[in-house]
């Protein structure tokens, strides 16, 4: 796939990727454009794109997130003129969701990230270094606790 039709098919899913983790939009759509621009220099060598602009965008998000510089107040727009968050808009009960999962221990949120994005196990397990049974498991306690949270929201102090 040329990297022009990859960039508008998954920026808003890389972008939602980041968000999952805890990511402000803004922080998200900052760490996924500079994904792509690395990715854009090596475009041809990538072999599987998708897990390997999610690994380098949660890479720059950390190390963003570690300096914490001051984001400006509007993100880029792109060369059409779009502003990549514009293809980011979430509803009441995803955004529920996504702070839920950031409130997830950080391997569990990453693993169920990647797993909402429909990698498999062992497509995870290979992209994290981890073994396909640490997969499973912090996929089963991670959707486990998010039930609890999720369930709590919404019955206690949610809505």
């Amino acid at each position: 796939m040329e990297f022009a039709e990859f960039y508008e098919q998954h920026l808003a899913k890389l972008i939602r990727h980041l968000m999952r983790q805890g990511a402000g939009a803004h922080e998200a759509a900052e760490a996924v454009q500079a994904a792509f621009t690395e990715a854009f220099a090596k475009w041809e060598t990538i072999q599987y794109p998708a897990a390997w602009l999610r690994t380098v965008a949660r890479r720059m998000y950390l190390n963003r997130s570690a300096r914490r510089e001051d984001l400006v107040d509007e993100v880029p727009e792109l060369p059409g003129g779009m502003c990549p968050l514009r293809r980011v808009e979430l509803k009441e009960e995803e955004t529920r969701v996504f702070t839920a999962l950031a409130s997830l221990p950080p391997l569990q949120c990453q693993v169920l990230s990647w797993h909402l994005d429909g990698f498999t196990t062992s497509e995870i397990s290979t992209s994290l270094g981890l073994t396909a049974e640490a997969v499973r498991q912090n996929l089963h306690r991670g959707r486990a606790r998010l039930k609890t949270l999720l369930l709590d929201s919404t019955v206690g102090g949610g809505r």
